[in-house]
């Protein structure tokens, strides 16, 4: 009988581990469809909104700004409210920002709407490996936590999956002819993908009503009896009162320390704390410098701009979040066997080698582009506003004008990239591809380039002069026509992307949601967390925002060089300064460092 009621009792362990594990899995999963929806909306979202690159970029990277200013207070709500409550929260403000995309008509809603995305991405990012760390037994810390990243990447292939769907019925409706229909279907097309994801956050918000309170937090606020609960739930008694008595010794050295040496003892800048948390800020700034969510984000329009189709493309992009979610299944079963330091080292000396070819593949046709632009400055009228429908015809004719006309002229596609000022305001028109048909000409005018008012302009450039920019004519500072790469070309690049992604999920896409809650000791975790993701986000950021006009003026292949540089730091750091956690407790892990 006893045997029997034992049974069942590890049972009910079992499940609630795994509900839990599915619970910080959802969060997973929308910040991972925070990240991934915009990759295959975004060609249908540049198509009808009438944004520039500048401004698409915005949209792009507003995420990832909301979950700058969320992450900068996330560690303090998480002291508050508590964990669980928080990632409630957190998923409440994803379904609100879904219905404002949405149904979005102009920048500002858009912007507001992915912002919202944003801060509860960043919400999710400290409160769900917050939560998992401090709830999970040490033997399957990497595994639980690894889940999280692995419900992440299969957001991602949702969107991707929503992606190549509406690319097919694209592909249908632009052998109609209509232009009209072509429009309007890409309109509800990247409106549909928004509201797709919304159940994904509603399920979220459910599952966290059911789960416990971190026992961690439930401790540290004297609710010793509720912790042990929240502990007994996935562990025997005997484990239970072991951690407790872990935490209680912790807390302990901590009053003694903290009367000995005052309030330094507890800040960040404490001897004890400073290597752990410049080394989770380390890895997090450099896990963002290799341009993961860039790639990610932007995959279909690099994609498309290395020579593939549109319905290419996106179902290229389908294969490449497959291939994530299959290599961070890999990561998830590798990371409590070999360990952390291990895997960053593999994952980031392949990212670098992967993403130094795909440098190379674009340098071989973008090094023979050609900049046309005196002929697009004289097709700009005394309205200074010039509509580009870009096509063979004018390809050629723009090309003709240089004088020395490129020798692939008239042999392969090409796509033309334009950038004007007015005054110090600068932006980047997005890429057109000239075997593109049924398209709306692009619109190059005096209010693309400028900002609303003076505000934005503070903002689009401190050093611009709004008021002698409102006067300036329209310039052409560039307008470069590059030779698309052949289909060849393109598949080589979306495999040396599939390489990266393998080596980046294997590697720091699981450690990294580790490295930042495991290094981090417990009384300065939250805090700790939140300032190093701030940081991380920060770096996210800048690249997503300066991403389409630096890859517009630049070229794809420089984007790419950089991207190498940052992953061989990123190896440098893994290697040498990164200590093993694997299979230590929260506790341990804090003791090495002092």
């Amino acid at each position: 009988m006893e045997q029997t009621i034992s049974r069942r009792t590890m049972s009910q362990k079992r499940t609630y581990s795994r509900v839990l594990l599915l619970v910080a899995g959802l969060g997973g999963l929308l910040y991972g469809i925070d990240v991934g929806i915009i990759a295959g909306a975004l060609p249908y979202l540049e198509a009808t909104s009438g944004l520039n690159a500048a401004a698409l970029s915005n949209v792009v990277a507003a995420v990832l700004f909301g979950s700058v200013l969320s992450t900068l207070f996330a560690g303090g709500l998480a002291d508050w409210m508590g964990r669980r409550n928080l990632m409630m929260v957190s998923g409440l403000l994803f379904d609100l920002s879904i219905p404002i995309i949405a149904l979005a008509h102009g920048y500002e809603p858009l912007l507001l709407g992915r912002l919202l995305q944003g801060v509860s991405a960043g919400l999710i990012g400290i409160a769900v490996p917050l939560y998992l760390a401090e709830c999970l037994p040490a033997s399957i810390r990497g595994k639980g936590t690894g889940i999280f990243q692995w419900l992440l990447t299969l957001g991602i292939v949702v969107a991707a999956v929503l992606g190549i769907y509406f690319s097919a019925r694209v592909q249908e409706v632009m052998g109609s002819g209509s232009a009209a229909r072509l429009f309007a279907f890409k309109d509800e097309a990247w409106r549909a993908m928004f509201w797709a994801s919304l159940p994904a956050g509603i399920l979220f918000v459910i599952g966290c009503t059911i789960v416990s309170e971190s026992p961690r937090w439930l401790y540290r606020r004297g609710k010793r009896e509720a912790a042990l609960l929240a502990l007994i739930r996935s562990r025997t008694p005997e484990q239970a009162d072991i951690e407790i008595l872990e935490m209680e010794r912790a807390l302990r050295a901590e009053a003694e320390e903290q009367r000995s040496r005052g309030n330094s003892a507890s800040s960040l800048l404490a001897r004890k704390y400073v290597v752990p948390f410049l080394l989770a800020c380390a890895i997090l700034a450099c896990n963002q410098a290799t341009g993961i969510n860039s790639v990610i984000a932007y995959n279909t329009t690099v994609l498309l701009q290395g020579g593939l189709s549109d319905l290419q493309a996106h179902w290229a992009y389908v294969v490449f979040t497959a291939v994530f979610f299959v290599a961070t299944v890999g990561g998830v079963v590798l990371v409590d066997r070999i360990g952390r330091r291990a895997l960053l080292s593999i994952g980031t000396a392949g990212m670098c080698l992967s993403l130094l070819i795909a440098g190379l593949l674009f340098l071989r046709t973008e090094r023979t582009r050609v900049d046309c632009r005196d002929a697009v400055q004289a097709l700009v009228t005394g309205r200074q506003a010039i509509a580009l429908k870009y096509n063979p015809n004018l390809a050629e004719k723009l090309l003709r004008t240089t004088t020395d006309p490129p020798r692939w002229l008239g042999s392969r596609p090409t796509a033309l990239t334009v950038v004007y000022s007015c005054g110090r305001f600068r932006t980047v028109t997005n890429a057109m591809r000239s075997d593109e048909a049924g398209v709306k000409p692009t619109l190059i005018s005096h209010a693309g380039c400028m900002p609303g008012d003076r505000w934005a302009a503070l903002f689009w450039n401190p050093l611009g002069d709004f008021d002698t920019a409102r006067r300036a004519p329209v310039k052409i500072d560039h307008a470069l026509i590059t030779p698309l790469p052949s289909r060849n070309t393109g598949l080589w690049i979306a495999a040396t992307l599939l390489v990266f992604v393998v080596f980046y999920g294997l590697g720091p896409g699981v450690c990294v949601w580790l490295v930042l809650s495991e290094l981090m000791p417990t009384r300065i975790r939250s805090h700790g967390m939140s300032i190093a993701l701030v940081l991380n986000q920060a770096v996210a950021t800048i690249i997503a925002a300066e991403f389409l006009p630096n890859a517009g003026e630049h070229g794809y292949a420089m984007i790419f060089f950089a991207f190498a540089g940052f992953s061989l730091l990123y190896f440098l750091v893994a290697t040498l300064f990164v200590p093993e956690t694997k299979g230590k407790t929260l506790e341990e892990i804090e003791t090495a460092f002092h």
